[in-house]
């Protein structure tokens, strides 16, 4: 057993501190682990990096829908509640819903896989996002280590009757979200149980805001090569462009004079494959940077109506998509050459993350 220090020895060491103005506390440097935490407060997991003073709000049991981000105290998500655990539902224009399992809209009552049409059961109530809201998501593991914090959850789709009706292919979805480095990764991961091969569709619609400028003041950057212009009823048309026809420069568009509500697709990738996305204000900037399997981006930039607040129009949405707009339909009529599927028994996996800087 080691000696223990005298009176004079803790008085000689006290003194020396005294003299470099150390404190007592500086003795104790944070771990690594003490960077990261995750932890369950009712419905509402949250994932700390506090080393970058960045936090992230999830709740499972509403569609898995991610409704805080905050950077630095800022909240980079539309989210007009005071605390994620007020929010019980019923408002579709905040944080980061989930799309499946299609993203956004179909120009009929039915959608086409594997050369058959399935006619949707409009008695079960509506059919576009159903997942938004599911309540049927089981947290598998929420931890954090000294490089990141995590929370991942599961959605068994084959269970549900009433889904399988209207999308009959028998599926699981994983889904976890990872905070590190002060920016927020989304992985996917969906499991064919169907002996068919299921068309992948699905996408998020992030609502994201700026808090040290107005959303005329943002400037928006998109790396895609390829516009696809949408009728009124805001679907693909199957008639393409190149983006600088849309666009006259696409790093460096100004949202003051425009609204937007367009898909785009032909990423332009570095040498990791990635694509990436960008919203700046004064000194805030966003990039959402889209893995390889997110096939294309929804831009959704809406202007205030004549005497509506222009604050009730301060976000943008830059959604990763795994396929255009009405892709399944598209796809059956020959128009559309990218959609993916999944072989039976297989997997598909998507990333996207959120990288705040300048706050």
């Amino acid at each position: 057993m080691g000696r223990k220090p005298s009176v004079v020895t803790l008085a000689a060491l006290f003194l020396t501190m005294l003299a470099t103005g150390a404190h007592p506390t500086a003795l104790r440097q944070a771990s690594p682990a003490e960077f990261y935490s995750a932890r369950q407060i009712g419905s509402v997991v949250e994932l700390n990096d506090n080393r970058n003073n960045t936090s992230v709000s999830i709740l499972p049991t509403l569609g898995n829908l991610t409704v805080e981000m905050k950077v630095k105290g800022h909240n980079v998500l539309r989210f007009p509640f005071n605390s994620a655990a007020e929010y019980k539902g019923g408002s579709e224009s905040i944080g980061i819903p989930f799309l499946a399992p299609w993203a956004d809209v179909l120009d009929e009552p039915a959608f086409y896989a594997n050369g058959t049409r399935y006619a949707f059961d409009m008695n079960l109530g509506s059919v576009q996002g159903f997942l938004m809201s599911a309540p049927d998501w089981t947290v598998v593991e929420a931890r954090a280590d000294g490089q990141s914090a995590w929370v991942t959850s599961r959605l068994e789709f084959y269970t549900h009757p009433s889904w399988m009706r209207q999308f009959p292919f028998a599926h699981t979805i994983e889904m976890t979200h990872r905070i590190r480095d002060g920016a927020l990764e989304v992985d996917t991961r969906i499991d064919n149980l169907s002996v068919e091969p299921m068309p992948v569709a699905v996408g998020f619609h992030p609502f994201f805001q700026l808090t040290d400028s107005p959303r005329d003041e943002w400037t928006l950057s998109v790396a895609a090569r390829t516009h696809w212009p949408v009728s009124e009823e805001k679907m693909p048309t199957g008639v393409t462009q190149p983006i600088e026809r849309f666009f006259a420069n696409p790093a460096a568009v100004q949202l003051a004079p425009i609204e937007l509500d367009d898909v785009f697709s032909d990423l332009v990738r570095d040498s990791s494959g990635e694509a990436t996305m960008s919203v700046k204000g004064r000194t805030q900037q966003l990039d959402v940077i889209l893995g390889a399997n997110y096939r294309a981006v929804v831009i959704y930039a809406p202007k205030s109506a004549a005497g509506q607040d222009a604050a009730a129009r301060n976000f943008i949405c830059i959604e990763p998509v795994a396929a255009i707009i009405n892709a399944l339909n598209l796809a059956h009529k020959g128009v559309y050459k990218d959609l993916q599927s999944i072989a039976p028994g297989g997997s598909w996996q998507g990333r996207f993350r959120i990288r705040p800087s300048g706050f």
